[in-house]
């Protein structure tokens, strides 16, 4: 997804935050599935200032993560998002993390969905009244483009823990980034930017998975093959 830039009008949602112990590795680097719970808590407290607290369950579809410098542990941090595409029922959300040396950019693509119908929901006048502006005509299309697994990837096994769901009634989707943090994480700390971009389409749920991987592509799968998640790294 392309990282468009703030034009600085419309509504824009900033957030401090300071990263804490649980948030880092060994070497006090921010990890991936950090920086993805920040950017869900950072959305979800823009839609609570907003006004729109309840108006309807959102899911996200896809997210890119680019870290130019990762956030490192005890540092202050500003978030700042704002609406970069809306379509009918989904919308386009950039958002930017900085720090004293930390810069961090992203975007996600989400579903608004009705809660009790499980279908997607059209936008309200007053939430398109106060969104649209930022996204400057910007569609948000959500429909999957990540290429299926090839037939010689290599396979291992995974598994989702009890405690990785969320009240949705899956897989939270920050745990989505665990198995490419893991293979970060066991060399040495990365001193290259970061470009990762992940696929959501079958929520998981607790128990046995597994990982496909082919060159810098990784898949989750449940064990019958069907796919959770898929992640491309530039």
């Amino acid at each position: 997804m392309e990282l468009v830039p703030d034009r600085g009008v419309g509504r824009a949602y900033e957030r401090e935050i300071l990263p804490g112990i649980a948030d880092a590795t060994a070497s006090g680097r921010c990890r991936l599935d950090a920086i993805a719970r920040w950017l869900q808590d950072v959305a979800y407290a823009d839609l609570v200032d907003a006004g729109f607290e309840g108006r309807g369950a959102w899911i996200v579809r896809r997210t890119r993560i680019r870290a130019e410098r990762f956030p490192r542990f005890g540092e202050p941090l500003t978030l700042r998002t704002f609406c970069s595409g809306i379509g009918r029922f989904s919308a386009e959300r950039r958002t930017s993390i900085r720090g004293e040396d930390a810069a961090v950019e992203t975007v996600s693509r989400w579903v608004c969905l009705d809660p009790e119908a499980g279908r997607p929901m059209r936008f309200a006048p007053d939430f398109l009244a106060v969104y649209e502006e930022s996204a400057g005509g910007r569609d948000a299309n959500v429909r999957l483009r990540h290429p299926d697994p090839p037939e010689d990837a290599t396979r291992e096994p995974w598994s989702f823990r009890a405690i990785e769901m969320d009240p949705a009634g899956h897989i939270n989707n920050s745990h989505y980034w665990v198995p490419l943090e893991e293979g970060i994480s066991a060399g040495p700390e990365p001193e290259e930017a970061i470009d990762a971009e992940i696929e959501y389409r079958d929520p998981a749920i607790a128990g046995e998975a597994v990982l496909l991987r082919d060159r810098s592509s990784l898949w989750i799968a449940a064990a019958d093959g069907s796919i959770h998640a898929s992640l491309i790294v530039a």
